[in-house]
């Protein structure tokens, strides 16, 4: 059985999630309080509810403990999308993810159980900024406060080198996860395995340390 989901809140984050969920095969209700964003996302998703997330019955009725994951992607309402997550949870909806404003209400939310809180402005930031401090930036994902992952376009001094030339992990502190060369993705490489123009380095390593691979093989 695939998973089925539900996503609270169709502004642009939640619709894209909807979205992005059902054309990938998957079940989705969507509910919101506004007709007109209901109306907008009809087509695309399963079920459509017009429906206040505050309104204990309302979620009941709707049966959401059976679904696997949802998402609340409410906007500006803090106070709704902290509501929302408790009755979500007392109601024993097993994953719950929450979009969150800020880091205050990130922390809030996890108090009150939500299962995971993403930032996805803060998030969108950071890639944008990363992608503006180098061009060969594919992609930039944080994993904690202090560790994450980046996609590195091999270029200039990367390529035709070993990874045990560039001995990436002694000076860097990083490690190199993968090395996607077109569609084919070379899981854990070899110390021997030579890097080719356009290859796609996927790095892990700590922030700083990361900042620093990019700062010398960015361009």
């Amino acid at each position: 059985m695939k998973k089925q989901f539900v996503v609270i809140g169709m502004g642009r984050f939640g619709t894209s999630v909807a979205k992005t969920l059902s054309n990938l095969g998957f079940e989705v209700l969507a509910i919101d309080s506004d007709e007109i964003r209901t109306q907008e996302i009809s087509n695309i998703v399963t079920h459509v509810v017009q429906a206040d997330s505050t309104d204990e019955e309302a979620l009941r009725a709707l049966g959401l403990r059976n679904f696997d994951v949802v998402v609340v992607a409410i906007g500006e309402d803090i106070q709704a999308s902290i509501l929302t997550t408790i009755i979500l949870k007392e109601m024993g909806v097993p994953k719950v993810i929450v979009k969150a404003q800020t880091e205050l209400h990130g922390k809030v939310l996890r108090k009150v159980g939500a299962d995971k809180v993403v930032f996805p402005e803060r998030d969108m930031g950071q890639r944008v900024a990363h992608h503006l401090i180098s061009s060969n930036i594919i992609d930039y994902i944080e994993l904690s406060e202090d560790y994450s992952i980046v996609e590195i376009l091999a270029t200039g001094q990367l390529v035709g080198k070993t990874l045990r030339q560039l001995d990436i992990r002694a000076k860097y502190g990083c490690n190199v996860m993968g090395i996607k060369t077109g569609d084919r993705m070379n899981i854990a490489p070899y110390a021997d395995d030579i890097i080719k123009q356009n290859d796609i380095l996927v790095v892990v390593g700590k922030n700083t340390d990361l900042q620093h691979f990019e700062m010398t093989f960015g361009e």
